[in-house]
């Protein structure tokens, strides 16, 4: 598969699964923009470093997803859009009666809304370029809900919402627009959360992964970033040109049961 001439834009790809989806894309020809909040030398040399490894152009932009105006601003900036991977994300967990108005509104913003307002600038280049694909990074919280993680929640579902109403607009046209949902994936963020687990429970490592972490994995297994990669990769692809609208997920049979 080659994306050659096509420019992908990744939110939220200075780790985890928004780097892995920008190298994936990158390696079959797409020129990247990797972003994040922060506007670091290392954040550059990242660009740099992935741009030397793939032999494709690969830039950063900085731009803060909790702000509307920031989120359009990197689509515009990027200059063109073929491929729009949302991805950026934040959580935090908390009882419903204590959860912080802030945290709220940022989860919300960056979870959901930056989603539209991306998809929003992205549209009318893919519709220029008579092609286009938007993959909306959601996650087996946008099916299933799960106590203390109620901002999350609510952004998932209202991405899976939002992914469903754009490609019923676009159902005419060559462009698509899809969710991925994938369980637990072993990312640094959840890699820093097994020692405080293992202390708070008084496990061993493998018993909090099979037993605290994976617990709503039927599987026990941690979905591997190579199967949301390549998710990404089928999408994009012209076998997936007629999947619209749909939720495909990737969570050890968790939304099975």
């Amino acid at each position: 598969m080659s994306f050659e001439g096509k420019t992908a834009v990744v939110t939220g790809s200075n780790s985890g699964i928004g780097l892995a989806a920008a190298r994936v894309l990158a390696e079959n020809g797409a020129s990247v923009v990797l972003n994040s909040f922060t506007n670091s030398d290392e954040d550059h040399a990242l660009a740099a470093s992935l741009a030397k490894e793939t032999g494709r152009a690969v830039r950063y932009i900085q731009a803060d997803m909790s702000r509307p105006e920031e989120c359009r601003r990197l689509i515009s900036e990027a200059g063109q859009c073929d491929i729009l991977v949302n991805n950026a994300g934040i959580q935090f967990v908390s009882p419903v009666e204590e959860f912080p108005v802030d945290k709220w509104d940022a989860i919300i913003a960056i979870n959901m809304s930056a989603a539209f307002h991306t998809t929003a600038v992205a549209l009318p280049m893919m519709r220029a370029a008579g092609w286009g694909r938007v993959i909306n990074i959601a996650s087996a919280h946008g099916l299933r809900a799960s106590p203390y993680k109620s901002a999350y929640v609510a952004a998932k579902h209202g991405v899976i919402g939002l992914t469903k109403t754009v490609a019923l607009e676009t159902a005419a046209e060559p462009i698509t627009c899809n969710a991925i949902c994938p369980g637990y994936v072993l990312t640094p963020i959840i890699e820093k959360q097994i020692p405080d687990q293992m202390k708070t429970h008084n496990m061993d490592r493998e018993t909090v992964l099979r037993d605290v972490i994976l617990v709503k994995h039927p599987s026990r297994q941690f979905v591997t970033m190579e199967a949301v990669t390549q998710t990404v990769l089928y999408l994009c692809s012209p076998a997936a040109d007629e999947i619209r609208g749909t939720s495909i997920s990737l969570d050890g049979g968790w939304t099975a049961s």
